[in-house]
Parts: C-alpha cells; sequence; structure tokens
C-alpha cells in the first residue's frame, strides 16, 4: 500500500501526522534533519504495528530531500500522501536578521516544499490521485515573527498555485493553517490537528478545501 511521507517529522503535529495515519493503516515515511529525533517519532509509531521508515534530510538541501523522497518511494511506493511540516520557527523583527539568514529560512520555510512538491506532484498527476498538505500558520502577519510570517504567506501561496496547476488531475493541495501555539493538551493540541490532516486527505473531490485554518478547539465546536 502507498503510504504517507512527513517532512519535518519531530515531536508535535508531524509526529502526530504521522501516528494517526499510521493508526489508519498506511505506512509511514518521516524525514527530519536529525537521525535521533527522527527515530524517537518511528519508535512510537512503529508500536502501532504499521511499518515505518526514519530519514534523515535538510529539507534546505534539495538533493539530499529529493533523494528521501526516493528512498521513501522505494520502500512503499509511490506516496499516496506528502506533508510539508518542516519550519524554521524563531522570533525575530525587521532589520534584525542578515540578508543569509532570511535566505536560509525561506529555504526550509517555502523553498523545500516547492522541491518536494515538484518531486511528488507530476507522478500523483499522472496518477490521477494523490494529496499534499503544507502545515500554515500566521494567519495574520506578526511584526515579532518576520521570517516565519514571510514563510507562512509564501507556502500559503504555493499552495494556491500547486492546487491551480494539479487540482484538475486530481491532486488535492491544502495547507492547514494553525493559528496559535502547539502544544499537548492545550487549545492547539498536535492529535486534535492531526486528524485535520486525514479529514483533508479523505475528503470528497467535490469538497476539497484548499485551507484549512485551525483556531484552537473552542473554535471548532
Amino acid at each position: 500500500m502507498a503510504g504517507v511521507v512527513v517532512i519535518g517529522a519531530g515531536p508535535g503535529i508531524g509526529r502526530s501526522v504521522g501516528l494517526r495515519f499510521a493508526r489508519e493503516g498506511l505506512p509511514v515515511a518521516l524525514v527530519t534533519r536529525t537521525e535521533a529525533s527522527v527515530r524517537a517519532v518511528a519508535e512510537e509509531i512503529g508500536r502501532t504495528g504499521q511499518r515505518t521508515l526514519a530519514l534523515t534530510a535538510d529539507s534546505a538541501d534539495e538533493a539530499a530531500l529529493r533523494g528521501a523522497l526516493d528512498a521513501a518511494a522505494e520502500a512503499f511506493g509511490p506516496p499516496e500522501v506528502v506533508v510539508y511540516n518542516a519550519a524554521v520557527i524563531r522570533s525575530d523583527r525587521i532589520g534584525e536578521l542578515s540578508v543569509r539568514a532570511h535566505q536560509e529560512n525561506w529555504a526550509v520555510n517555502v523553498v523545500g516544499a516547492v522541491t518536494a512538491a515538484a518531486h511528488v506532484l507530476p507522478g500523483m498527476a499522472a496518477r490521477g490521485r494523490g494529496t499534499f498538505l503544507i502545515t500554515g500558520g500566521m494567519p495574520e502577519a506578526k511584526p515579532r515573527y518576520v521570517s516565519l510570517s514571510l514563510g507562512k504567506a509564501g507556502v500559503r501561496a504555493l499552495a494556491a498555485l500547486l492546487h491551480e496547476e494539479y487540482g484538475p488531475a486530481g491532486v488535492h493541495v491544502a495547507t492547514v493553517t494553525v493559528a496559535g501555539t502547539v502544544a499537548p493538551g492545550s487549545a492547539f493540541d498536535p492529535d486534535d490537528i492531526a486528524g485535520h490532516y486525514w479529514r483533508l486527505h479523505t475528503q470528497p473531490r467535490d469538497e476539497w478545501q484548499p485551507e484549512f485554518l485551525y483556531g484552537g478547539t473552542a473554535s471548532q465546536g
């Protein structure tokens, strides 16, 4: 069975998305920058009884990320779902970061998603099915989080472009925009958020949402 690839699969949303899809019966490939974090999440997901694959790649490294996606496809077949959850989350104001630091953040926050999409979406389109989900955030730009605000605006625009390009071929592209700080047991519990990734994946085509705004559990009821 084709599975799910979670890029940025450390503790938090990435872990919870991997667990949710595993419990729904999909094998899970996990990609993070560090071996220690990816193996910890893979071991936890493996206890569900589902097949898992732990991969290391920096999402800003095009060759490494493409290689990880190829390894996942070799293990489980062309992916049914790819979740791009990688981001550099830091507090910075206008003028605080160097040009290089902005470029490095943008490479992770946006360009890695472009790389992943370019690698997997043509194949999904050729098969006439597939889901590509991006973790968004910052529905309103915040002066204390300049680079992250720019990055999340960038992936929102990217998702719209990908939807226009690949949606007619049967690929569901969407963002899950999380409007708060993610923490277990809070209004922004990652396990609850992960349920919406599964819901977007299983939506009938005539009900596809290009973006889901998660405003916390209080706003969902």
